[in-house]
């Protein structure tokens, strides 16, 4: 568990020992909609209820069958019986296996099955649908829970509260058998069977055990404890965090077990399309997102400065430009002082301090993971006074591994590793992790662990970095790397993500270049900024299909790339562009279920595409 050191054995020790010290207050607030009509309202469980409602789940899973290890699957979104369904697996000695809720049936049926889940719990007759299609895929399921709906398929679909009821006659008949249960997990059993998302080829599953969550709660613990004594603060007990992250992935799962180690309360609420109104009534101190939720954030301030007018816009610009100053001061450790401090407050009162509002008036900071942020964003909200601390991990190291530090924040970077995980860079600048989070290996994969572990636990990402004052920047995807036929490297990333910062209205670059004589991209239009930006310039008429054919929507584009070639070797220019008809998605295979783009899957489909850029039209081999 590399150099920290934890009082709990597994992360049922971690809850028993949280509800224990934090009892009557609140762990929970989750929203409950109105069927009436009626606005709806939050409710709230303290660590005891939470605890009362976990023991009867894990006791109904018990009378299942489900034994040491067995492994239970949830197909859900984000919302508070995901929590409730995870923490009962673990309590009754189960692992859980994630699986998205917009996984196909068939994909769905491959996780379930390759795990060896034994009970589903499903979020509505849309995920139960996808189980009852693929049944004879899955003879290992002996039950499904749903959350939402009706049982029936003779008995083999039960409900949340019929596995509830279980649980609490068999604690009525044997009260000691919760404690029991929860008392003989230990830190080498499986936890939690991930399947990543992949960007490329089939999904693989990632065990993490107990010991690996034990580890990023008290790294976190530790972190927080080096803070203090600079005096800084990460969280404590009085923090509220919104979480709206996928919790199939690692991230979010990452979240929960953070919650159990401080005690802070989380606010649970999936729905991506109600993040910024409930902002305003969760009010949170916290919250992680991908980078993705920032850029659109971003785009749409600054879609609504274009919209007020030439004057807003320019004092917008302005505001933007004195905020940049600040923010790179602060990343050297100082404070804007003279005229500029002068001009920022200036700047705070016309435009930061709206920013600020929308998020509520408690926000201290958004932790950002996933994918990479582009520092001119990053700079952007930290100007504005929004601290985004970026992050890094994989599923194969339990999600943290780096975090820049509050007060110590240098855009670019992931920060310095979590306490307990150390790094090294291969020959070939390859990012190599050992440390308490590393996986213990991939599940039915024979071979393939080896691969990307050594004997001493040293772990390959498949991720290029640098190191620069203890701070990893990462610089690509190993496998992303593109060659280009003059022998020169090129790092798509790292142009995709500046660029998403340059245009306001594009929600992703695609750089293909791969043995190639020269750079192209395929970019695809944020549907709600273009459709903004057409409204405002006589164009609202058009659907998205027309405006990727609109000349003026193209002269958006070719500015934005012009400002992005003007500072890079002629190597890496973006020679020419296309503008893709749809824009991608995770329904349509391009983007994964964690934000990420599937960059094979994107440049397979746009083939035609790519090739007509080129003057001889020849298929990259």
């Amino acid at each position: 568990m590399g150099n920290t050191s934890s009082p709990f054995s597994s992360v049922p020790d971690m809850f028993a020992s949280r509800v224990a010290e934090s009892g009557d207050a609140t762990a929970f607030t989750y929203p409950v909609p109105d069927t009436t009509g009626a606005p709806e309202t939050w409710k709230t469980l303290t660590w005891s209820q939470t605890r009362d409602r976990v023991r009867d789940l894990a006791l109904g899973l018990h009378s299942l069958g489900v034994t040491p290890q067995a492994r239970c699957a949830i197909a859900s979104s984000t919302r508070i019986e995901w929590i409730l369904a995870d923490l009962a697996i673990l309590c009754a000695g189960g692992a859980s296996t994630t699986v998205y809720p917009s996984s196909t049936a068939a994909d769905a049926a491959y996780i379930v099955s390759d795990s060896g889940s034994m009970v589903v719990f499903a979020e509505n007759a849309e995920q139960v649908a996808k189980l009852v299609d693929q049944r004879s895929r899955i003879p290992g399921v002996s039950q499904v829970v749903v959350f939402d709906g009706e049982g029936g398929q003779d008995g083999w679909v039960i409900t949340l509260e019929e596995l509830a009821s279980r649980g609490a006659r068999l604690h009525g008949e044997e009260p000691g058998l919760f404690d029991e249960l929860v008392g003989s997990v230990r830190p080498d059993h499986i936890a939690t069977l991930i399947y990543t998302s992949g960007s490329t080829g089939r999904a693989k599953g990632v065990r993490l055990d107990h010991a690996n969550w034990i580890y990023e709660g008290e790294a976190l613990q530790e972190l927080d404890r080096e803070l203090r004594g600079q005096g800084r603060e990460l969280l404590g007990p009085d923090d509220v965090q919104y979480l709206w992250l996928p919790l199939s992935h690692v991230f979010g799962k990452l979240m929960q077990v953070n919650q159990l180690q401080i005690g802070f309360v989380t606010a649970v609420d999936g729905r991506v399309d109600k993040i910024v109104d409930n902002l305003s009534v969760v009010r949170p101190t916290f919250m992680a997102a991908a980078p993705r939720i920032f850029e659109k954030v971003y785009n749409r301030v600054v879609m609504q400065a274009r919209e007020g007018g030439a004057a807003k816009y320019r004092v917008f610009t302005w505001a933007a430009g004195v905020g940049e100053r600040v923010a790179r001061l602060r990343e050297d450790g100082r404070e804007p002082s003279g005229a500029l401090a002068l001009q920022h407050k200036v700047a705070d009162r016309l435009v930061f301090s709206k920013l600020r509002a929308r998020f509520g008036d408690r926000l201290r900071f958004f932790i950002s993971g996933s994918a990479p942020l582009a520092p001119e964003i990053g700079r952007f909200f930290y100007g504005a006074g929004i601290v985004i601390l970026e992050g890094y991990g994989l599923t194969e190291t339990s999600a943290g591994s780096f975090l820049n530090r509050p007060g110590r924040i240098r855009f670019g970077t992931v920060g310095m590793p979590m306490p307990g995980t150390e790094v090294k860079l291969a020959e070939d600048g390859e990012i190599l992790l050992r440390g308490g989070g590393v996986m213990r290996g991939y599940h039915n994969l024979s071979g393939a662990t080896e691969e990307v572990m050594d004997q001493d636990g040293w772990f390959a990402t498949g991720d290029i970095g640098v190191l620069e004052d203890g701070r990893l920047r990462i610089t690509d995807r190993k496998k992303e790397l593109i060659k280009t036929a003059n022998g020169k490297y090129v790092a798509p990333q790292h142009l995709e993500s500046r660029f998403k910062a340059l245009c306001p209205y594009v929600s992703n670059l695609v750089v293909h270049g791969d043995r190639r004589s020269y750079c192209v991209g395929l970019v695809a239009l944020d549907p709600e900024a273009i459709a903004a930006w057409a409204g405002e310039n006589g164009l609202g008429a058009l659907d998205y299909t027309g405006l990727t054919r609109e000349p003026r929507v193209r002269a958006l584009v070719q500015k934005a790339v012009d400002e992005l070639n003007a500072d890079l070797p002629r190597h890496e220019t973006v020679k020419k562009f296309a503008i893709l008809p749809n824009d991608l998605t995770v329904e349509g295979g391009e983007i994964t279920p964690s934000l990420k783009m599937r960059r094979r899957a994107v440049e397979t489909k746009y083939q035609d595409l790519l090739d007509g850029m080129y003057e001889d039209g020849v298929r990259a081999r």
